[in-house]
């Protein structure tokens, strides 16, 4: 399993760099695979003697730093379950983590102490709230004396179960109250050899992260994946577009992973005057659709080709362009190795045939074992046969290539036809005036739906909605046109920068 492989790269190669934290006004932090190893044996003697036990829930809320990677190693390696807590998380939303996950302790940032001091008694279950000073700065597990004198060493056996819960990743809670993925140590396992098999990762390869840790994406597939292979991890505690790009010019680099906000703003910045990335080995997108323009950018102006996927939280990934391969605009790929995948009938559940729309259904060891405290809404997400429901629509092609729909519930039923908001918004992000845009179904007396295209504006320009209608119209179907447009001056989105059509609906749907 993951921990076994990566105490191998402990005792194989103590002295190479696993990890670099890159900090503002002050040199780099680097981090040896032998000191990896003592300040996680650090934070797990730290832990035990707070009471952590296999199956208690470690609550984490820290910026990107060494601490929170330490902590959460740690708790794994007990048998204890991580919780990581977005740092935006306000008052509410803590309160409702920390008391549905059950959480027994709760490691946060000191500067956030006065807030969680005034609520943390009222939180059942929660017997020890510990705060770090400065995590971003600290080269070892903290700069207190109740930190650094800890001793580094204990003698208890890795997990050996893949059954056992190792993290419990909290999903959006747009319909109902958040859910708490259980994402057991199979599961991580199972995605992280899929993915070293099918993205050729290496002990060689370099790792520049600016994702959020967080979330599955910067913590699994990105900082997993690099210690798993044996690989080096710098990171970023902040993404900046500029900065990033000098760093990936460098050709120290092998490994970059973004989402389509983070790639756009790279684009932006290296402008007219290019710059050639083509020596870099990987890199990927995902997290929400990557638009067509970014695609096709992406090959003139740094001579690469962006490498697509798809995944969710309570899988990690499922589907992959190939490394070496066609990389085809607008699809996510095909199933990882060790990965089933099928699109069916929502009404019937029908398993349909190639190029056809449905919902994408998937299967394999690296699915997630339920949510934590709602066996009904575990049993929601699964058929009767086991297949996962992603809530996603899509279609496959004859040659096996995957491409989104979009998500089922923003599915737009208009007179009996169906709309796919992505085909809307790709239309009309080639309107030279629009910088953004989301298409949200909102309630109709006549239609029962009606398309609502809300869009943000490029610098200087004007939206003029019957002009939006009218360009739409000339590439789509009459039916799948919007019939309003909206003009925002951003579109609300999360911590990856995909938009929360949700909100929108809430806001615009009356």
């Amino acid at each position: 399993m993951f921990l076994d492989t990566l105490a191998r790269h402990y005792r194989e190669r103590p002295d190479k760099i696993a990890i670099e934290l890159i900090r503002d006004g002050a040199p780099p932090l680097q981090l040896s695979y032998a000191q990896l190893e003592q300040n996680v044996n650090r934070s797990a003697t730290f832990l035990i003697e707070r009471g952590v036990y296999p199956g208690a829930r470690v609550a984490v809320q820290l910026p990107k730093s060494l601490p929170f990677i330490y902590f959460h190693l740690a708790a794994m390696q007990l048998g204890a379950i991580f919780l990581p807590l977005n740092p935006a998380y306000p008052e509410a939303e803590l309160r409702y983590f920390l008391a549905d996950s059950g959480a027994s302790i709760f490691i946060a940032d000191a500067k956030d102490a006065p807030l969680i001091q005034s609520f943390a008694n009222e939180v059942p279950g929660l017997q020890i709230t510990a705060y770090i000073e400065q995590p971003t700065r600290c080269g070892y597990i903290g700069t207190d004396d109740w930190l650094e004198d800890m001793s580094p060493s204990y003698d208890l056996p890795l997990p050996s179960d893949p059954d056992l819960c190792a993290m419990m990743l909290y999903t959006s809670g747009t319909t109902s109250r958040p859910k708490g993925a259980q994402i057991t140590h199979g599961n991580l396992s199972a995605n992280i050899a899929a993915l070293h098999e099918a993205w050729g990762w290496r002990e060689q390869d370099v790792l520049l992260h600016v994702l959020p840790i967080f979330h599955v994406h910067g913590l699994v597939v990105a900082l997993h994946g690099a210690l798993h292979a044996g690989a080096t991890a710098v990171l970023s505690t902040a993404f900046d577009a500029a900065q990033t790009l000098d760093l990936l010019s460098s050709g120290r680099f092998s490994v970059f992973m973004g989402v389509p906000t983070m790639h756009r703003r790279l684009y932006q910045v290296a402008g007219d005057k290019g710059c050639d990335l083509s020596g870099m080995r990987l890199l990927t997108s995902g997290s929400d659709r990557l638009p067509d323009d970014l695609f096709f950018g992406y090959q003139r102006t740094f001579n690469v080709t962006l490498l697509e996927r798809y995944g969710m939280t309570e899988t990690g990934m499922n589907l992959s362009n190939p490394l070496r391969g066609e990389r085809r605009v607008g699809a996510v790929g095909m199933p990882l190795p060790g990965v089933s995948a099928r699109i069916v009938d929502l009404s019937s559940g029908a398993v349909l045939p190639d190029d056809c729309v449905g919902e994408l259904q998937i299967k394999g060891d690296h699915v997630f074992a339920g949510y934590w405290r709602q066996p009904e809404k575990t049993a929601e997400a699964f058929t009767a046969d086991g297949w996962l429901r992603t809530g996603d629509l899509a279609l496959r092609e004859t040659d096996g290539y995957y491409t989104l729909k979009g998500r089922a519930k923003d599915l737009i039923i208009s007179g009996g036809m169906n709309i796919y908001p992505p085909e809307v918004e790709l239309a009309l992000m080639a309107h030279e005036a629009v910088a953004a845009c989301a298409v949200i179904g909102c309630p109709d007396d006549e239609w029962g739906e009606e398309a609502l295209a809300v869009v943000v504006p490029r610098a200087g320009a004007a939206i003029d909605s019957a002009d939006i209608i009218d360009f739409c119209r000339a590439r789509l179907a009459a039916y799948k046109s919007p019939r309003r447009v909206l003009v925002v001056d951003q579109l609300p989105s999360n911590a990856l920068g995909k938009v929360q059509k949700a909100k929108l609906r809430e806001r615009f749907c009356r």
